[in-house]
């Protein structure tokens, strides 16, 4: 089950600053000399700037294809929590492998922060945690001062706390099987290069990934079976709505009931089996044949239906999820036999715009 964490109390321990270049490129890499502290003035800006990322996302854990023992990262961390004075060592360590990792000629340099944050409060008990924060750009800003008894305008570049590219928080649970992780990546999907080259970590299959996965599959296996892209958003829809609201309808996943039940034919549960087999070859992540379901992970789902019909009249036509999960409502196709063309009546009671 996803951890719920409170970041009200907490306190930035120590700060390991690092800038870390692409090795193809002769980028060198320079690391902290000695730790950072962060004044109290500081804690209360920083602590949750640095934080505000970490919420509402999948747990995930450190791992390795041979031995746990061999994950660089999460030995790092083990050595942190057992002695917080190795942070500096320990961040130099982690900045050096994630220097390493980087030699992709697409892989940016940037600036890294390595953090020890005590007084997470999770589940009610309070844990420490590794925050890694890289930031691969700059952002001009503006400061006015006074000197000379005049003032004067200075431009400088700095990092936005707000578009920090990379995340990772590594919380003091489960280090017998990998600690807990949280990442981000602000590229778009979670990349290789962070995820799995550089912290090799993999998503925990508690109920709520289970859940959101297999509505995910559901979705691409069924939506094929459905009538020819050009049909508007509800037909198409249609399968890939009935299968979740099968899910949604279920308090435990049966793999032979749900194929059944909600992918009925041949091609959607060939389809189906596809999407799983490369589920755990490349995410590692094995669906289970029972689970308890997670209605509101599966209703996630949906962002992936058809929303946008583009009309060969220059029109264009965008529905939110609720209108997706529900087109009828407001919704009628028609053909004009005057005309020889298909028309959309929309049904609404005010402009919004």
């Amino acid at each position: 089950m996803t951890l719920k964490l409170n970041f009200e109390a907490v306190e930035m321990a120590g700060l390991v600053l690092a800038k870390v270049g692409n090795p193809s490129r002769d980028e060198p890499l320079q690391t902290s000399k000695q730790l950072f502290n962060v004044s109290d003035e500081d804690q209360e800006t920083l602590c949750p700037l640095f934080l505000k990322p970490f919420r509402n996302l999948v747990g995930q854990r450190f791992t390795h294809h041979s031995s746990l023992e061999k994950n660089e990262v999460n030995n790092s961390a083990k050595a942190i929590f057992e002695d917080d004075s190795a942070l500096l060592a320990q961040g130099c360590e982690i900045a050096t492998r994630l220097y390493s990792k980087s030699s992709h000629p697409n892989i940016k340099s940037g600036d890294l922060c390595i953090s020890l944050i005590k007084n997470i409060d999770m589940d009610g008990e309070m844990k420490r945690a590794i925050c890694i924060l890289k930031s691969e750009s700059m952002t001009p800003f503006l400061s006015i001062s006074t000197r000379d008894g005049d003032l004067e305008l200075a431009t400088e570049q700095g990092i936005n706390p707000e578009k920090i590219d990379k995340g990772c928080l590594i919380l003091e649970h489960l280090d017998k099987k990998g600690f807990y992780v949280l990442t981000f990546d602000r590229g778009g999907s979670e990349s290789r290069f962070w995820v799995r080259d550089f912290l090799g970590v993999r998503p925990i299959p508690d109920s709520a990934l289970l859940s959101k996965r297999v509505a995910e599959m559901a979705v691409n296996a069924v939506s094929p079976d459905a009538v020819a892209e050009d049909s508007p958003p509800w037909d198409v829809n249609e399968p890939a709505q009935e299968a979740l609201t099968y899910l949604k309808g279920q308090k435990n996943f049966s793999l032979q009931e749900f194929e059944e039940q909600a992918l009925r034919t041949d091609a959607a549960k060939s389809r189906f089996a596809d999407e799983r087999k490369r589920l755990e070859e490349e995410e590692g992540i094995k669906l289970e044949e029972n689970f308890d379901i997670s209605k509101r992970d599966v209703t996630k789902a949906q962002k992936f239906m058809k929303s946008i019909m583009k009309l060969d009249t220059g029109v264009e036509i965008r529905l939110r999820p609720k209108v997706v999960e529900k087109p009828g409502e407001v919704l009628e196709k028609g053909y004009d036999e005057e005309r020889k063309m298909s028309y959309i009546k929309v049904y609404f009671n005010e402009d919004l715009a």
